[in-house]
């Protein structure tokens, strides 16, 4: 257990230190733009190709891997979506933000250093491959729920443009097919270029996991709505379960192509949620709570998750 606690100690020790400085020095949330876009923009981006670009193309292009991975957390949206839509009485806005709150995980802030400080570096690609299309998948979803509710002045055409504008320019997307590309052709960037990546890269963790707690801190929680438990049960617990299942039953994927998709999947809600709440005025308040009280929460399911794959009570293959 000591294992376990010494590797995600200092992961969610950063968060909880991004927590307290921003506590203590009272800036407003405007003063992280910088380090945000430098996240977003230049160092996760970087970390996604340096990793992809050393990987043999066909690992890239496990379909079923994919496949598995973003129904299983189309099937956490369906399920909390379904019970909200019907104890609602057909509230389809509010239903899909709560919907989001289960399934969409922190996997771009907190996927890639977790995983990698857990699997090592093989967990790279799956890592990449899952953040790439479920953030396809909530992308497209977000949008045209809400064109359905009745909440998207937007004509069709034009939300049917930005979904694609958003999935065609977003940053780690765009480094995720650039590393393929770079995988495909076996291209290898001169030296001091490589060594620019990866200071980069070494960045990335420490700044996304410090900004993360500054966001948590500077939304603070009035109130638990009674909608948590549902939400967090299935978003720290369901999820990776149906993940496990899902995949275990899909194919024969490695241990850490495997437990990668897992991991993800037991992840907090995104801080994404609570921008799609603010873009469109639903259920804002709740959902910077769902971020907050998953977020709490995930210290201890993560490290339950992370003890049970190092000592052999998860099997590699449920299926076997």
């Amino acid at each position: 257990m000591s294992e376990v606690i010494g590797l995600v100690l200092p992961f969610f020790g950063l968060i909880f230190m991004g927590f307290l400085v921003a506590r203590i020095t009272r800036q407003p949330l405007e003063a992280l733009g910088w380090m945000t876009t430098f996240i977003v923009y230049v160092a996760l981006p970087a970390l996604f190709f340096q990793l992809l670009a050393k990987t043999p193309f066909e690992r890239l292009t496990e379909w079923g891997y994919i496949f598995g991975a973003v129904v299983s957390t189309f099937i956490i949206f369906a399920l909390m979506f379904t019970a909200s839509y019907i104890k609602g009485r057909g509230e389809i806005a509010e239903s899909t933000i709560k919907g989001l709150a289960s399934a969409y995980g922190n996997i771009g802030y907190m996927g890639p250093g977790l995983a990698l400080l857990a699997f090592g570096e093989e967990a790279a690609v799956p890592v990449a491959l899952i953040f790439c299309f479920e953030n396809i998948m909530h992308f497209t979803i977000a949008p045209m729920m809400m064109a359905l509710a009745g909440d998207e002045p937007r004509a069709p055409m034009s939300v049917a443009l930005d979904v694609l504008k958003k999935i065609a320019f977003h940053p780690f997307i765009i480094a995720t097919a650039v590393g393929v590309l770079a995988a495909y052709v076996e291209f290898r960037p001169p030296l001091p270029v490589e060594r620019f990546l990866e200071y980069l890269s070494r960045a990335a963790a420490p700044c996304a996991l410090f900004a993360m707690g500054v966001t948590l801190a500077l939304r603070p929680l009035k109130r638990v709505p009674h909608e948590m438990v549902p939400i967090a049960l299935l978003k720290l617990i369901v999820h990776p379960l149906v993940c496990y299942v899902v995949l275990s039953w899909i194919g024969n994927f490695s241990p850490v192509w495997l437990f990668s998709a897992m991991l993800l999947a037991a992840l907090p809600t995104a801080t994404n949620v609570f921008v799609i709440a603010q873009q469109y005025g639903v259920w804002v308040e709740r959902a910077s709570a769902s971020v907050l009280v998953t977020t709490c929460a995930s210290v201890l399911t993560v490290t339950g998750l992370l003890y049970m794959i190092q000592h052999g009570i998860l099997p590699p293959d449920l299926f076997p």
